[in-house]
């Protein structure tokens, strides 16, 4: 049986497909092909308008593959499944389900949900899990030899089905594994794929085609200037020894392909359209399900036998199937709206799983009706339970438009946004979310619409309306939503420097009769109370810590900040107490909180919410001195939010590597990585920079990048309080002292109110700049030993040593300006380093021109053998590996591979030789 794109191509006598101006598209094809028998994994897309030659194009692919030894799974993805949770998905993997078993737990949990193999199941906590579970269940298929992977009609594939498949496309690398996709223009997007848009055929190449249909050479010209060199309608109007003429003007070539088949289905018996339409709505080709309708409505397969000979349909003992998509549409659409209701309440009768009899009921239902719409409502839970969150909002959205009572309807709507929030849809959960509370509008609208409208405006970008709206509508809450809807509304304030809705919200809480140390603690850094908000902070830092890893369950996989508003979401918790350890500059309370968290993620598969907590990790790992960690978390981070097409959030990640290439002196870098202030870099952003002109000496314009800041609404972010640091040392340097008194005054009642080392060291060392007093670097030389972040030791220790040297006492000056020139080198802070090496000299000390030293080995590794190499050397194996960073075990010992060749080793125990940090 010959399906979808037929019309592309001819067969020849060897039963081969010959291709008409396609060689380069199927040049690309067999190097995907050859490519993944040679052991490299890929994907492609091929991409066009309808009739142009896709399909055939897979067909091809299949047929190369096979007789390249490559096996093939095929997927078709069904307009009217488009909203059926992971329908693509089930016919995708129904061939590997004996296979399931032998993935990582939650990774087979998430396939047999997806398949309702395990129907007790509760919940799946990411929406990317299921991609994930596809690439190590293919890798696995892979083992036994090459695989090659057919995805036609793309833009077909319900949401949750195209996210794992497009996950697991980018993210293929040493399997063997090709994935082909074939879409039309719109509705299937696949950045970081290579795509090839299948252009028309030329009029030589549309003649070949037509060559042996019997055509006169005037018809033949008339067809191949109408088809404009779309083979499909080539085909169509040779095969009605005509041109189609639009009457009604110029028509796109896939319109007059589709009114072609409209006047060709016109013609048939009555019962013919009524069999083609009921088959049309079916859509799935299920037979028992069409033959059940069909016996309801009084058709039967017999009265398909004229489509048959018009070759319009296929019909075997198994399914009905339509020649091509647009003749499945055309008997759709060409049909009366009382005919389709008709169609679909029989269809619904017949249905045989509660979910294709929700569609259908939903399809047949022209108002409101409250029992359809819990019916889909129904549906949209077995959605949501499976992740499939883009069809659950869908089918919420459906529920709603049927639903009689305004807010009823206004709840459903809201949870729709919700889900389409979870999905990564903020403008359409925006939408929704105005629709819903247009249904209420008033002083009673339910304050259940707060979160998720806070939640959209927070992932827009609009912070401090999300502030703002979960601080005032809180009041309409009952206690235990409103306490988490203020500390939530809190924390938004702390990111965009909403003062004032910090302390509404604790003012809030206070009303409420709750102690939030969170809350309370950041209303008391605004009011510039450190001794009251710095322990109070402390505090929930330590009851962060306290809990136990084995109560942290996986929490919804939401975009930032659209946490669902549960009393008893420990994540959540543990989320805050992660940020309240990097605001108080709890350097090992944060590695420990973030490093769990990442360990929480990477142990349940939670692809979308790994981004944020390594972006955490990477900002501890950066004022700790281990840059090359950093980096590799940032870059695990942006990759994983490519993948999963979540690329708006890269510069807020890259952001925090701006420091690094501060330190580096690195300017071109650090600029790009800074991003465009406020809106990307924030706080991160406007330190580094500020750093960076520090360290080349631009005093001024760092003096005057922090003043600015310091003046701006982000002034009492930790980041500047820190960076005070900075404007200490500018202004003393550019002979301004007085400019040095305010943050001076901050940073010290900061240190002594936080108790942190590391602070009180930085502020005795500002002081002594400010002082010219010995006695303030020494004891800032003895904070620091019990500290960490050794730029700031270094950094100590260079001024600690100009001074000496100005004091005439060079010899004493020598021991810290070599400590910090070791410091500097290893961070390569290129700029310090300088800085000390002239300071060394004019001390008369000779600093022999140190002989060109091969470069550390490590340095040469990309992130990701970086990664790699380090959890080998703890002794984890490639499965765990694969199963941690979420790539096949097969791409892990590829990249050891690569790395033990950079790294002189021969094996995993070899590895424990070599200091990677």
């Amino acid at each position: 049986m010959i399906t979808y794109g037929w019309s592309a191509y001819v067969r020849t006598d060897r039963g081969r497909l010959v291709l008409y101006g396609r060689a380069v598209e199927q040049a690309s094809i067999q190097a995907l092909v050859d490519a993944a028998r040679a052991g490299r994994s890929g994907g492609h897309v091929l991409r066009g308008e309808p009739g142009i030659g896709k399909s055939a194009l897979l067909d091809w692919a299949a047929g190369y593959a096979q007789r390249a030894g490559l096996r093939t799974l095929r997927v078709t993805g069904i307009e009217a499944e488009a909203d059926l949770a992971f329908a693509g998905l089930v016919q995708f993997l129904w061939p590997m389900q004996d296979r399931i078993g032998t993935l990582p737990g939650p990774q087979a949990d998430a396939l047999r949900a997806v398949l309702a193999l395990d129907d007790g199941r509760q919940g799946a906590p990411d929406r990317f899990l299921s991609g994930l579970a596809v690439l190590t269940l293919l890798a696995e298929v892979a083992e036994e030899g090459p695989l090659l992977c057919l995805v036609d009609d793309a833009q077909w594939l319900d949401q949750a089905s195209a996210d794992a498949l497009r996950f697991a496309a980018r993210r293929l690398s040493a399997e063997g594994v090709a994935i082909l996709f074939a879409a039309r223009e719109d509705g299937f997007t696949a950045t970081g794929l290579p795509e090839t848009p299948l252009s028309r055929l030329s009029p030589a190449d549309a003649a070949s085609l037509l060559a042996d249909r019997g055509l006169t050479p005037a018809v033949r010209e008339q067809v191949i200037e109408e088809s404009a060199g779309n083979p499909l309608a080539l085909m169509e109007f040779s095969a009605a020894q005509r041109p189609y003429h639009s009457a009604a003007g110029p028509m796109p070539v896939p319109d007059r392909v589709l009114a072609a088949y409209r006047s060709r289905i016109a013609v048939l018996p009555d019962r013919t359209r009524l069999m083609m339409l009921t088959a049309a709505a079916e859509a799935r080709g299920h037979l028992p399900t069409l033959l059940s309708a069909a016996e309801t409505l009084g058709v039967g397969l017999d009265d398909l036998a004229e489509a048959e000979q018009a070759g319009l349909v296929d019909v075997t003992a198994a399914v009905v199937t339509f020649r091509h998509p647009l003749i499945s549409t055309a008997a759709y659409q060409g049909a009366p709206l009382a005919q389709r209701i008709l169609v679909h309440e029989a269809l619904a009768r017949a249905a045989t799983d509660d979910d294709c009899r929700a569609r259908h009921l939903a399809a047949a239902t022209t108002s409101p009706d409250e029992k359809v719409a819990e019916e889909i409502t129904r549906a949209a839970e077995r959605a949501r339970g499976r992740t499939a969150y883009a069809a659950a909002a869908g089918l919420y959205e459906q529920a709603a438009q049927l639903t009689p009572e305004p807010r009823v309807r206004a709840a459903r709507l809201g949870e729709a946004a919700w889900l389409a929030l979870s999905a990564g849809h903020a403008p359409q959960a925006a939408d929704l979310v105005g629709q819903a509370e247009w249904l209420v509008a008033g002083p009673k609208s339910p304050a259940v619409l707060a979160p998720v409208r806070a939640a959209v405006e927070f992932e827009l970008g609009e912070r401090r309306l999300a502030a703002r709206v979960l601080v005032e509508r809180s009041s309409d809450a009952g206690p235990e939503q409103a306490a988490l809807m203020l500390r939530a509304g809190a924390g938004y304030g702390w990111f965009c420097g909403d003062r004032q809705a910090i302390l509404d919200a604790a003012e809030r809480l206070c009303a409420l009769g709750r102690h939030d140390p969170m809350v309370s603690g950041m209303a008391a850094l605004v009011r510039e109370d450190y001794a009251q908000g710095l322990p109070l902070l402390a505090e929930f830092v330590a009851g962060a810590r306290q809990a136990a890893p084995d109560a942290w369950r996986a929490a919804r996989d939401l975009p930032s900040g659209a946490h669902r508003w549960r009393p008893d979401d420990e994540v959540l918790t543990m989320a805050w107490g992660a940020f309240c350890a990097m605001i108080i500059g709890a350097d090992a309370a944060a590695t420990e909180l973030a490093q769990a968290e990442v360990a929480r993620c990477r142990r349940h598969g939670l692809v979308g919410a790994l981004p944020q907590v390594l972006q955490d990790l990477a900002g501890v790992q950066v004022q700790e001195g281990r840059h090359r960690e950093a980096e590799a978390s940032v870059a695990e981070a942006v990759q994983l939010v490519r993948d999963i097409g979540l690329e708006h959030r890269v510069p807020r990640l890259n952001s925090v590597l701006a420091r690094v290439a501060a330190i580096e002196g690195d300017e071109e870098r650090c600029l790009r990585l800074a991003g465009d202030e406020p809106n990307t870099g924030g706080m991160a952003g406007t330190t580094a920079l500020s750093l960076l002109d520090l360290g080349l000496g631009r005093h001024a314009a760092a003096l005057d990048r922090l003043e600015a800041a310091a003046r701006g609404p982000l002034r009492h972010a930790s980041g500047l309080i820190s960076a005070g640091a900075d404007q200490v040392e500018a202004a003393v340097r550019l002979g301004e002292p007085e400019r040095a008194a305010e943050p001076l005054r901050r940073l010290e009642a900061w240190a002594l109110a936080g108790e942190q080392r590391w602070a009180q060291a930085v502020s005795a060392r500002c002081r002594a700049l400010v002082t010219d007093d010995e006695a303030h670097y020494l004891r800032a030389l003895e904070a620091h030993e019990e500290a960490g972040r050794p730029f700031e030791q270094a950094r100590t220790r260079l001024l600690y040593g100009e001074w000496l040297r100005r004091a005439k006492r060079r010899s004493d000056a020598r021991a810290p300006l070599r400590s910090a020139l070791t410091v500097f080198e290893r961070l390569h802070a290129t700029p310090w380093a300088e800085r000390a090496r002239a300071e060394l000299h004019a001390t008369g000390e000779t600093l022999t021109r140190a002989e060109p030293t091969a470069a550390n080995p490590v340095e040469r590794l990309t992130s990701q053998e970086h990664q790699v190499v380090r959890l080998a050397a703890d002794g984890d194996t490639s499965r765990e590996i694969a199963a941690q960073l979420f790539l096949s075990p097969r791409t892990v010992e590829h990249h050891l591979y690569r790395a033990f060749r950079k790294l002189g080793v021969r094996s995993r125990r070899e590895l424990s030789r070599i200091d990677l940090s």
